[in-house]
């Protein structure tokens, strides 16, 4: 390079390596930069983020509260309709409170219980489980579907969501059965009529609340509302247990389940033990005065399923049949020329009964139209009332089903 006429000497190697230091400094930088800006970094397949558990299994048939709450009340008979299955573990979740009415088929154990699905592969299932976080429901239906069931159903909101909508849950009679040998600090509670614990006893230590007399012997319910409560009543046939549970929740307990296995089920689990129930008391029925063709039954009121069948069939017209029941049970089938009078409402109606050809009361247990003739007895003695102390399955059109207790 020539300034002036002079050459001026090119700069040394030593000299320029700072500069050239410089240089490859900023060119490490911007190297760097590029790397790590996104569009200038190669394109790369793109993957699904890997969750750390695998994803929930999911039924296509999926139903709500609406559906299933119409198909678990009771009263009802279990081996029929709907078949409700609680694919929870067992003593953990089922036995502490669980759908009124519902198996436990834990979906762990489902090849090892499938005995307990019906044969009827045609007979709807609903499996349910603890909400939408559970895939146990979704898992058990899948296998009932590949054992050839044609019905399934997953109720995925399960029993939170029953819970949530104040409904009651079930105790199972396991956790009846050790709640008493450990002596736990619950309440049970015997929603059926007075006559009917005198006469068959009740679960040792329980007391008596009648249904129907609920509103008037509250003064028997723990003053914590906090305490622990369990209702019960006749079992699956009789709704006297899930009524009570709700005013008890309706006058603030907040600890109130149901065991609708009932008396029945506690009975035939101890038969023979010590502490079941009392024996029935003594007596028998007084004779009919109206209709001399009735028979007395085994315990005071009631009259023989046979007499009964009979006179229905021969001379109808000479008894008034009474159906204790609620109206909406009575859209099911009821005996025909049957009148309705819920037997919360016996009382006040007891005018309507006859006095000059006796009047027999009825239910499905014999439990509410028990109840009803001791109501009537206790106001009018003279009144000519029985009642039938008999399990009855009405189908509607007039059809039924008796089985003598």
């Amino acid at each position: 390079m020539n300034v002036a006429g002079k050459r001026t000497p090119f700069p040394s190697y030593r000299a320029r390596e700072p500069f050239m230091n410089i240089k490859l400094l900023v060119a490490a930088v911007a190297l760097a930069f590029v790397a790590g800006h996104p569009a200038a970094q190669t394109a790369a397949p793109v993957s699904e983020p890997q969750a750390s558990e695998s994803p929930l299994v999911r039924y296509q048939k999926v139903v709500d509260f609406d559906y299933v709450k119409p198909l678990a009340t009771l009263p009802r008979k279990i081996e029929e309709g709907a078949l409700i299955i609680d694919s929870r573990p067992k003593a953990r979740r089922f036995d502490i409170g669980h759908i009124p009415g519902a198996i436990n088929l834990p979906d762990t154990q489902f090849e090892k219980m499938v005995h307990l699905l019906p044969q009827d592969k045609a007979r709807e299932l609903i499996f349910y489980c603890q909400g939408a976080t559970c895939d146990l429901s979704a898992k058990s239906a899948l296998k009932a579907e590949k054992l050839g069931y044609t019905n399934i159903k997953v109720y995925e909101g399960g029993i939170p969501d029953w819970e949530a909508r104040g409904e009651n849950t079930a105790v199972s009679l396991d956790f009846i059965l050790k709640a008493l040998k450990e002596k736990a600090d619950i309440v049970l509670i015997d929603a059926r009529p007075a006559r009917r614990v005198a006469n068959e006893g009740t679960i040792p230590g329980a007391i008596n609340i009648s249904d129907t007399n609920f509103d008037k012997e509250t003064a028997k319910l723990p003053a914590d509302k906090n305490t622990e409560i369990i209702f019960f009543c006749q079992g699956f046939a009789c709704d006297l247990s899930e009524k009570s549970a709700k005013k008890a929740k309706a006058l603030g307990y907040t600890k109130v389940r149901t065991f609708p296995d009932g008396h029945p089920a506690y009975v035939a689990a101890t038969s023979g033990a010590q502490g079941a129930a009392a024996a029935p008391a003594g007596g028998r029925s007084e004779p009919a005065v109206a209709a001399p063709t009735l028979e007395p039954g085994k315990e005071k009121g009631s009259i023989t399923t046979a007499s009964f069948e009979r006179i229905l069939k021969e001379s109808p017209g000479s008894m008034l049949i009474v159906d204790v029941r609620d109206a909406k049970d009575i859209k099911a089938g009821t005996f025909p020329g049957a009148v309705n009078i819920p037997v919360g409402e016996v009382e006040k109606r007891i005018g309507e009964l006859p006095k000059d050809k006796p009047a027999v009361f009825v239910c499905t247990t014999g439990a509410r139209s028990g109840e009803a003739y001791d109501m009537v007895k206790l106001i009018d003695a003279s009144l000519p009332v029985y009642f039938l102390d008999a399990e009855v399955a009405f189908a509607g059109g007039g059809a039924y089903k008796i089985k003598a207790r």
